[in-house]
């Protein structure tokens, strides 16, 4: 079945509104519960001279900063169980850090979230060859996704809301997707600190859509160092096995008695070394979770991330089928955050709600078609509290 409305809800907490915002681990700055304006500030500029801006937006006690590049959340800040705020989301302090060498660190990414095997699909009968960027296969979009443009930026407040209009026009052929797509994605903060994330795309020509965000998540702090204490549960009975290079073999396993049992809430690290095939062809958890409720019109509950620390708590709720839960297993040391220390293997982990990887190549998975005439909608929302 082809799909023409799908929801994500992606909440994640918020960005400090200002220099003065932004806390080490463990500060003890105080943000108004109250509702603040969108402010923007110039982040940078590529190499050809395009500016990116940097927004800075709260409200309910989340703080988020956003910027036009990739649509990257650069910092989302919530309070501990003591009301002390800390950025929970992984990130750089410069632009130039993101475009040399971000594992997409909170990017948008499109046109299509996750692996597409060899990249390359059929669609009405025509092989699109897409770009390939991991190993022979296509990831996040392919080479220059979305996670690598410059996105248009309107911020609003509506209501007891605040948030930003992010636009962003793909050409026809752009990384060999088919159909020029014509993206909104709305970030909002609502006045209880949820960010909620709706997407909707459009097209003028047949093409496959499947959209979600990176953040890395650290709810001690994105200096914390490990996630493995994070206690992680998922409303899925079943996942999504794949092959060597981490493309899915078209099985939905069950996952009572192995080390994706995630139905109850478990710390992250307790079967992160077990000696599973899946474990090991992901270095650790690198798997779509295929979610009790499947595709559903109001985002339901997906997940829920605590940290036994802080009393930090992040509660999922989305419209999409699926689940990716990567555990971070490829930061190796080498890149520096905001800060100030190195991102280590574990130091922070994703939880993207989507359609399932290579769908466009598995007719038995939910659909991610898009043709003219039809709208893709997708909603996530991520809840915090302490």
């Amino acid at each position: 079945m082809e799909l023409s409305r799908r929801t994500v809800i992606a909440g994640a907490g918020a960005a400090a509104a200002g220099a003065a915002a932004t806390t080490a681990l463990g500060g003890t700055a105080h943000a108004s519960p109250g509702r603040g304006k969108p402010a923007r500030t110039l982040f940078g500029r590529l190499a050809d001279g395009t500016k990116v801006h940097s927004w800075s937006l709260a409200n309910g006690g989340t703080r988020l900063k956003v910027l036009s590049y990739g649509g990257i959340v650069q910092s989302l800040e919530v309070p501990d169980r003591r009301g002390r705020h800390a950025n929970v989301s992984l990130g750089f302090g410069t632009l130039e850090e993101y475009v040399a060498s971000s594992p997409y660190f909170g990017a948008l990414i499109g046109r299509y979230g996750n692996r597409i095997g060899a990249g390359r699909f059929t669609l009405d009968g025509t092989v699109h060859q897409l770009s390939v960027n991991d190993g022979a296969n296509s990831l996040h979009g392919g080479e220059r996704g979305f996670d690598k443009r410059v996105w248009d930026v309107e911020p609003f407040a509506e209501g007891s809301d605040v948030g930003l209009r992010l636009s962003y026009v793909s050409a026809d052929g752009e990384m060999g997707y088919p159909g020029t797509l014509r993206t909104r994605v709305t970030y909002t903060l609502t006045r209880h600190g949820d960010w909620r994330v709706d997407y909707a795309a459009t097209t003028d020509r047949a093409t496959v859509v499947n959209l979600t965000s990176h953040v890395y998540w650290n709810l001690a702090g994105e200096s914390g160092g490990s996630v493995a204490d994070h206690e992680l549960s998922i409303a899925a009975t079943r996942y999504t096995p794949v092959d060597s290079g981490l493309i899915p073999t078209g099985e939905l396993a069950r996952v009572g008695g192995t080390p994706f049992d995630f139905r109850g809430a478990k710390p992250v690290g307790r079967d992160l070394r077990a000696a599973h095939p899946q474990i090991l062809y992901g270095q650790g958890f690198d798997h779509n979770w295929v979610l009790d409720k499947g595709v559903t019109a109001r985002p339901q509950h997906a997940a829920t991330l605590r940290d036994p620390a802080s009393g930090r708590t992040l509660r999922i709720a989305t419209t999409e089928p699926g689940l990716q839960f990567y555990s971070g297993n490829f930061l190796d040391g080498t890149l520096v955050g905001t800060g100030g220390r190195v991102y280590r293997q574990g130091d922070g982990l994703c939880l993207e709600t989507q359609h399932f990887p290579d769908s466009p190549n598995r007719p038995s998975f939910p659909s991610t078609v898009l043709r003219p005439g039809g709208t893709y909608r997708s909603t996530t929302v991520h809840s915090f509290d302490a």
